[in-house]
Formats: structure tokens, C-alpha cells, sequence
């Protein structure tokens, strides 16, 4: 794996299911996702034995658990690198004011930058190619206008995610829509490298033409989509339940990230 030199030797991810990784399932990883993170992580390790990196991502995060759990942590491991996305299973949810959230998504880049770190924030993506989500593509732009202001007002590094079409695609997603896929992260990696201006050596994408999908065909998978997925996830809602109820952190300590040579 290619890498130019970098200045960053303790990188520390926090955020949802996003930066934890689902979608991106590698049983041997630890909290078996992969994911992003782990993959901008594998770069950055590369040829420094000095790195350290921790993720203290959990799935289903809305933004107040990210500020009151994970903030004060992370600072703890004295981290040079952070990235944070939070703030999109608020976005989501109906009724939600996307100003009130990037509010409190200031007030955790006012915490994080509180030892000069460089800080990577996410804007959203544009959902425009979604049919599930499409109808929230305005209260997600207008979200993603006040990130790129708290950005600029404390010099943070914006992963353009709304500009990133190639993952207005759902071949980039997993089963449930919600999550990306391997192919999903991989491709977010390499973003997020290249916001940073890290040479790497990842591969782009290169998908071959997206099949057509039977009408029919598609509405089946509509349907199976929505019992699998969707159904569980309002009766989470009015339950008060979180994906991330009883799951802890993946790599709660910022310990140096092997990676492990590739055989022949």
C-alpha cells in the first residue's frame, strides 16, 4: 500500500452506524464491520509504526448521545486526526429542525477543537436518487449549508459527501438502504484521503452498467425491503429503541492499527 508522508500518528473516528462501519461486514475485524474509518485507518498506518487509531462509533447515535458519550472520550486519547459525522438519524426523523441540529453539532466541533486538532466533518448525501428518501433531500441540503459554515468558521476539512455522485447509486448501498456497502465505504475512503491530500494507492470504482429491473421485479423487492427493514425500524421509533442499545464501541482505545501484509 502506497502512502505519502502525513502529520497525523493518533486518529480518532466518532459518529453513528455510519463511521462504525455497517454495511461493510469483515467477521474479522473487531465489532465485525469494517467499514470507512478502518480503511482511511489502513492508509494512514501504513509505514508508521507510530499510528494509533480508535473508533468510538455506535450505530443508531443521535447527535446529543454522540456530544454527551463520545466527545470526552475522544479527547482523552489525544488525538491529531478526528473525524465526526453525526447528526443524520436526527436529520431523518420527522418533525426535526435541521438548524436546532447543526446547532449542537457546533457546539461538538467547539469541544473537539479544544486541542487543534485537524477535524474531517461529513456533509450529507444528496438523496435525490432515492425514492425512500427523496422527500427529505431539502432538509438534508440545508443541514449540509450550516456544516459547511461551522466548517469554515473553525477550519475544519469537509468530506463532500453531497457532491460525491458516485454513490448516488444503489449498487453503493446495502439491503436496507440505509447503510452503505463495501463498495459504499470504499469509495468514501478514498474521498475522505483525497480531503486530506494523502496519496494512496485505492482503486476506483469501476462499475459496469446498472442492469434494468423489471417493474414487477422491483416492486417485489420494494415489498421484501420494507418488512425486513423499514417495519423494524418505526417499531424502534415508537418504541423509543435504538439500533445501538447495548452495543459498545469497536475500538474504544486508540491503539496502534497493523496492517497485516497481503500474500501473494
Amino acid at each position: 500500500m502506497v502512502t505519502q508522508l502525513h502529520p497525523w500518528s493518533r486518529y480518532v473516528a466518532i459518529g453513528d452506524s455510519f463511521t462504525e462501519g455497517i454495511g461493510d461486514p469483515e467477521p474479522s475485524a473487531p465489532g465485525g464491520n469494517r467499514g470507512w474509518a478502518d480503511r482511511v485507518a489502513e492508509v494512514l498506518a501504513a509505514g508508521n509504526d507510530e499510528f494509533s487509531y480508535a473508533n468510538l462509533a455506535i450505530r443508531g447515535r443521535l447527535i446529543q448521545q454522540i456530544v454527551d458519550e463520545q466527545i470526552e472520550p475522544a479527547l482523552d486519547l489525544r488525538p491529531d486526526l478526528i473525524t465526526i459525522s453525526a447528526g443524520g438519524n436526527d436529520v431523518i426523523r420527522p418533525g426535526t429542525d435541521p438548524d436546532e441540529i447543526a446547532a449542537r453539532f457546533e457546539y461538538a466541533i467547539e469541544r473537539l477543537s479544544r486541542d487543534r486538532a485537524t477535524i474531517v466533518i461529513f456533509t450529507g448525501v444528496d438523496v435525490g436518487f432515492s425514492p425512500v428518501f427523496r422527500g427529505i433531500r431539502g432538509k438534508v441540503a440545508i443541514y449540509n449549508e450550516n456544516l459547511r459554515t461551522i466548517a469554515a468558521k473553525y477550519d475544519c476539512i469537509v468530506a463532500d459527501q453531497w457532491a460525491l455522485s458516485e454513490i448516488q447509486d444503489q449498487r453503493m448501498w446495502a439491503p436496507d438502504r440505509l447503510h452503505l456497502n463495501s463498495l459504499g465505504h470504499h469509495t468514501v475512503a478514498r474521498m475522505v484521503l483525497s480531503a486530506l491530500n494523502v496519496e494512496n494507492d485505492l482503486e476506483p470504482l469501476k462499475p459496469e452498467p446498472l442492469p434494468s429491473t423489471p417493474w414487477r421485479q422491483a416492486r417485489v423487492e420494494d415489498l421484501q425491503w420494507a418488512r425486513e427493514y423499514l417495519v423494524p425500524w418505526v417499531l424502534r421509533r415508537v418504541r423509543h429503541q435504538s439500533s445501538g442499545d447495548f452495543v459498545t464501541a469497536k475500538r474504544p482505545d486508540a491503539a496502534p492499527f497493523v496492517v497485516e501484509p497481503l500474500e501473494d
